[in-house]
């Protein structure tokens, strides 16, 4: 007889769920006992499943259609497959995105041997030929054509969001949708996932490998890359990427995206996610009316989990790039559905859960590494678990690698706290709560339980579960588990030999119809429906002003949903005023007080399942405190007795103001963070903000006393508190005047207007040189205009018709039409303060020989 687990047993008892019929309906669902979002979950005919949750908190419906594919399914000959296509369902059907398509099809026809006969032909003179061919066909099809119509109709039923992702078990595709358009949604998703049509493509393609370039430059996913091959070589996890190679991108095939498209995009893998305000009964019958009708596959492919021939050894691997240097190491896990999941997710918490786990408090709180983290790459058919460090100047790789397996060892002796898995229990609790509270989360949550093929009752009962999980059995799974059986990546400076120089395509600009409207969409701007009466926001109804001690006006929402807090000191003060105060809280995460030693206090947070973070800005100082409310008062004691009492640590300091250089340093590594400070540059000149800091020499002369004295002296300067939380008034007041320390009068914040953007009185050239396959190339502008509220409408309308949508301006000409980029974007920006004038700005970012023909466009 087979032994059965005690896992086994608690799921079969959790997927106990209750069938009941939909009233006014026939369709019967399921819902599970004790489930927070009250879910229902139902199974059509042709197999599409539908999980909903009605939340009637605002008048909107996040919704995810969730198709189980994703690069793990890609064709091995034209991997990137599964995350183009997700791009060309953007792209039109028979009825939307075209003017006439019985005219355009044979040309989409044409256009489609053309690829074949494309990536079948070695000669690059006969590939130019042939791929001149394609640009030219594509040219007189676009004529017909309407790009970003998609857009244009959600944009009419006033969805908000609109995106897709594709992961290797996954794509999913995103919208926010008003409460009264769900029929006007379901129509155009359903025509969209039964009658895709792929146009613009060879504009599209150009995009995703402008994303391809973009990602060449990111030495994290080269490294998440490898840790997957080296973990993996037995599974399209390992073997394959989703962005696929650069030389499949550049040798596609639409025969074997229309096959995939048929085999995968069925309702029998498919499921419709969605949370918000809705009568669920009138919501699955418009479901049913508009997907029921799908054709399911019943010859579905499925890949096959294995175990995989066992690490015997550990597999290391470099990984070159300009990035900073850092060493990742991962361990091969079961997938979700397996037990390995559950115990995964708490192990990722006792190593690191940004407070007290292992990590924290041994390497990060001790400064012994520059960063570090660990987690759980989840995922269907296998999970991994991932550490990574960046080291300190003057570490090697070699030695940081060492500091987190001396962290795995400390894991497998159990040497860590029982109350430490007693409050991940509780944080998990939190987190939870968190996810719930918004349509996001609900909705996401189900993506999660589908795709991962998951039962429902199984995710709601999964901290149940995990709750029971024993202090041994976790010490069990870890020497089972983390033995040498692990990959370790370097993540090494220095030039990649593996990326490829791809020259650009000549493409001629396809139209862009502008002005074009197909019918379909017509009738659905046509389409007539209940419309939602606004309520606008009562400032003396629903929200009140309360007065502390000392004056202090308090901000209060009263929170009736959950018990979930967040209280907000606001100074209006911040680095602009003092460029010390960043520091300073830096220094403080490193700091006890006389009673409490920095990691006690870590732990007493992390028990209490509440957060404190301090986020110096330019111009203003937000101290956040949140978490469980029945533990606020115990939380703000502690948090107020480390600002009233920090004690200086001289060696924490030195440690701090050497890894502050070293981060300053790795960050001229990165492409993005030199262009970001470009970019400041243009709108600030050499007076900025972004480079009013600390200097070497200054953070090296700094006695740490005056940046605790900053700290203490914090609660001094006049603030407001904005307060969210189950409390009723009187107990607020209560706990804000017994714990908030402050003097009975409050200092005015300093003054400052040291900073001034600069005008554009002539054209200038700023360049900062980056070793790249891709250029980031942006314009900024100002003649000086200060805050109009007269404009605010019309520079809103124009943002929108210019540059801040797939259907502007600049996504079509610069995407869709020369496919130069995969981003790109023009906005006029509002001025943050009255002070400061409205600014043009433009980015793009493309491959580096597209700049000429991106500057012209």
């Amino acid at each position: 007889m087979k032994k059965i687990t005690s896992f086994a047993i608690i799921v079969l008892i959790a997927t106990i769920s209750t069938s009941v019929f939909s009233q006014n309906s026939d369709l019967k669902y399921k819902t599970v006992p004790n489930d927070p979002i009250s879910a229902r979950i139902y199974t059509l005919d042709n197999g599409l499943k539908v999980y909903m949750s009605v939340n009637p908190e605002t008048p909107r419906i996040q919704t995810y259609i969730a198709v189980r594919v994703g690069g793990k399914n890609d064709p091995a000959e034209t991997t990137g497959l599964a995350h183009y296509f997700e791009h060309l369902m953007f792209k039109g059907t028979k009825k939307f995105g075209t003017q006439d398509y019985t005219q355009e099809e044979p040309m989409l026809k044409e256009i489609e041997g053309l690829f074949e006969k494309y990536r079948n032909t070695e000669d690059d003179t006969q590939r130019r030929a042939i791929y001149k061919e394609i640009d030219s066909i594509s040219y007189a099809a676009s004529k017909l054509a309407i790009p970003n119509e998609y857009d244009k109709l959600m944009k009419t039923i006033g969805a908000t969001g609109t995106n897709a992702y594709t992961g290797f078990d996954m794509t999913v595709y995103t919208e926010n949708i008003p409460s009264n358009q769900i029929e006007n949604w379901a129509r155009i998703q359903s025509d969209r996932f039964q009658n895709n049509v792929i146009r613009g493509f060879h504009t599209e393609l150009e995009t995703v490998y402008e994303e391809k370039n973009m990602s060449l430059t990111r030495d994290s996913r080269k490294v998440y890359e490898k840790v997957l091959a080296s973990l993996f070589p037995h599974h399209p996890y390992g073997k394959q990427t989703v962005l696929g190679t650069q030389e499949h991108l550049k040798n596609p095939s639409i025969i074997n995206i229309k096959n995939y498209y048929k085999t995968y995009y069925v309702p029998n893998n498919m499921a419709i996610c969605v949370a918000g305000d809705f009568d669920p009964d009138e919501m699955i019958k418009i479901i049913d009316t508009y997907f029921g009708e799908m054709k399911p596959n019943p010859s579905l492919p499925v890949i096959e989990p294995s175990a995989g021939q066992p690490i015997t050894k550990p597999v290391e691997t470099d990984v070159l790039g300009q990035e900073a240097e850092n060493v990742t190491l991962g361990w091969r896990m079961g997938g979700w559905a397996t037990p390995d999941k559950d115990m995964l997710d708490i192990i990722s918490l006792i190593m690191n859960n940004g407070k007290a786990g292992l990590i924290d408090l041994n390497l990060l709180q001790q400064q012994k590494v520059l960063s570090a983290y660990s987690g759980a790459y989840s995922m269907a058919d296998h999970c991994a678990f991932v550490m990574n460090a960046t080291p300190k100047k003057g570490q090697t790789l070699e030695q940081v690698r060492d500091l987190l397996l001396g962290e795995v060892e400390k894991l497998k002796k159990g040497d860590f706290p029982q109350e430490l898995i007693t409050a991940s229990i509780n944080n998990m609790k939190l987190s939870e709560m968190y996810r719930i509270e918004s349509n996001g989360g609900r909705a996401n949550w189900f993506v999660n339980s589908f795709i991962n093929g998951t039962e429902w009752a199984n995710e709601v009962t999964r901290i149940d579960r995990i709750a029971k999980i024993t202090k041994k059995q976790i010490v069990d799974f870890a020497n089972e588990k983390f033995r040498n059986n692990y990959a370790v990546i370097y993540k090494r400076e220095g030039k990649d030999p593996t990326e490829l120089k791809i020259d650009k395509p000549q493409i001629t600009p396809i139209a862009t119809n502008r002005d074009a409207v197909s019918t379909f969409v017509k009738e659905i701007q046509d389409a007539r429906v209940t419309p939602i009466e606004p309520v606008f926001l009562d400032f003396d109804k629903d929200m009140k002003i309360l007065t502390a001690k000392s004056k202090i006006p308090v901000l209060y929402k009263q929170n009736v949903t959950n018990g979930i807090f967040s209280l907000i000191y606001v100074f209006d003060m911040g680095n602009n005023h003092d460029k010390a105060l960043g520091t300073a809280f830096d220094y403080l995460k490193y700091l006890g007080t006389s009673t409490k030693s920095p990691e006690e206090i870590k732990a007493n947070f992390y028990s209490l399942a509440c957060s404190f973070n301090v986020f110096p800005g330019t111009e203003r100082v937000y101290v956040l405190l949140d978490g469980l409310a029945e533990n606020m008062s115990k939380a703000l004691a502690l948090f107020e007795e480390l600002l009233a009492d920090p004690q200086v640590n001289k060696e924490a300091f030195a440690n701090l103001s050497a890894d502050i250089l070293k981060k300053r340093g790795d960050a001229k590594l990165n492409q993005g963070a030199n262009f970001s400070k470009l970019t400041q540059y243009a709108i600030w000149g050499g007076n900025s903000p972004d480079n009013n800091i600390l200097s070497e020499a200054e953070l090296k002369s700094m006695d740490p006393q005056e940046l605790t004295t900053r700290i203490k002296n914090l609660n001094s300067f006049e603030h407001r508190i904005m307060y969210y939380g189950p409390e009723n008034e009187k107990e607020l007041l209560s706990t804000l005047n017994s714990l908030h320390n402050v003097p009975a009068k409050l200092k005015p914040v300093p003054e400052t207007d040291r900073f001034k953007q600069v005008e554009t009185n002539e054209n200038k050239v700023l360049l900062a040189e980056y070793d790249a396959k891709q250029i980031y190339l942006g314009m900024v502008s100002n003649d000086g205009r200060s805050f109009d509220p007269k404009v605010e409408a019309t520079r809103e309308l124009y943002n929108e018709y210019f540059g801040g949508s797939m259907n502007a301006i600049v996504f079509q000409e610069m995407r869709e039409a020369r496919g130069l980029a995969y981003s790109a974007n023009a906005y006029l920006n509002a001025p943050t303060k009255l002070k400061y004038p409205y600014t043009m700005r433009t980015f793009i970012a493309t491959q580096n020989d597209k700049m000429d023909d991106a500057l012209q466009a």
